[in-house]
């Protein structure tokens, strides 16, 4: 028998300038791990931050544009180009250091979100990949950002068992999403619309999902656009730095060594 959803915690998260902060490892990433942390960007055309070279270690980082195209640059010397709609996987392993910008003028809209890592991936040699609009998979209403969905299934190489979705509905549409029985915790983040579930109605807010729900049915009041993520949840403790998270003290201090082996010029 489906067992539904309901809500455990909502939340607006913080917001400075033109970043939302809507969790973090030190808040709410707790209780999402892998899903440690999440910002969503949304500024005029023009007026978006450059994100100039800073570190990371532990974890690996999704950037999905929804508006506008990224130039994405590493300490290793690697320099690509995302387009808007597409998809930037950061592994950051053992530590590196990488910047961003957006491009063109258009208005700014965004999302960047970490998931920490397991001990296998946590002090790794670091990579990058990328991944334009027209690879990212799409089934029905969701555009796969990392795991699977039906017969969609993302190219990303995730050490761990997670989904992260972007689903857009009509309004008025109904829409149910079963989680896998190996998936412990799931939330929402609506980013766009009035979104119902669970008996509530969520506009520009993150919900997290008591655990032991199978299935959960959304309906869009008008159009809607919200992210959507389940997993196994990360079994490990979180061990955090100012721009890290790792599972033990030693491996955030072999990570912290790196980072300052590699600092850019």
């Amino acid at each position: 028998m489906a067992v539904s959803a309901s809500i455990s915690i909502r939340t607006a998260g913080k917001r400075h300038g033109p970043i939302t902060r809507v969790f973090s490892p030190g808040d709410l990433g707790e209780l999402l791990k892998p899903f440690v942390f999440l910002d969503y960007l949304e500024a005029p055309g023009g007026g978006g931050p450059n994100f100039g070279f800073h570190p990371h270690s532990g974890i690996a980082t999704l950037t999905f544009p929804l508006s506008f195209d990224i130039e994405h640059e590493t300490s290793q010397g690697q320099i690509d180009r995302v387009r808007r709609g597409g998809i930037e996987w950061m592994m950051a392993g053992g530590g590196i250091w990488h910047r961003a910008k957006p491009l063109g003028d258009e208005a700014i809209r965004g999302f960047q979100i970490w998931f920490s890592m397991p001990p296998s991936h946590e002090n790794a040699e670091p990579s990058a990949l990328f991944i334009q609009p027209e690879n990212v998979p799409v089934s029905g209403p969701v555009t796969v950002l990392l795991g699977a969905y039906g017969e969609a299934r993302s190219a990303i190489p995730a050490p761990f068992d997670a989904n992260y979705l972007w689903v857009q509905l009509r309004g008025g549409e109904r829409w149910t999403y079963t989680l896998s029985a190996a998936h412990s915790l799931a939330w929402v983040f609506a980013q766009q619309g009035r979104l119902e579930v669970a008996g509530q109605t969520l506009q520009r807010e993150a919900a997290v999902f008591a655990d032991g729900a199978s299935e959960i049915v959304f309906c869009a009041q008008g159009d809607c656009a919200f992210l959507l993520g389940s997993a196994l949840r990360h079994p490990y403790p979180l061990v955090l730095g100012s721009h890290s998270v790792h599972t033990a003290r030693e491996a955030l201090q072999r990570g912290t060594q790196r980072i300052a082996q590699l600092r850019p010029l």
